[in-house]
């Protein structure tokens, strides 16, 4: 799996700015990949040494429009920390809601 293709996109919430003070960075990641992956993945893009990797699959949330019922998709999370002196300028200054 190509480096670029195992991260998706930042996961921009409440809960993963809570944890930037932590030096915790949250990722949506490719379904199939795995901790090393997304380990190397993070080194290789942002060149930052990663101490830990944890992973979590987010069920899917059930859907209704009227009469039809669905689901929405589910999906893979990543919370990445960092070491100490590291960190990713992606998510430094920025405010919730900025395009």
């Amino acid at each position: 799996m190509n480096v670029r293709s195992v991260i998706i996109k930042p996961v921009i919430s409440e809960k993963s700015y809570a944890l930037l003070n932590a030096n915790k960075y949250t990722f949506r990641v490719h379904d199939d990949a795995t901790k090393p992956q997304v380990r190397q993945a993070i080194e290789a893009i942002f060149g930052v040494r990663v101490l830990d990797v944890r992973t979590q699959n987010v069920k899917p949330k059930p859907k209704r429009r009227g009469l039809y019922v669905g689901k929405r998709r589910g999906w893979k999370k990543a919370i990445v920390t960092l070491h100490a002196d590291d960190s990713i300028e992606l998510f430094e200054g920025q405010e919730i809601g900025d395009a």
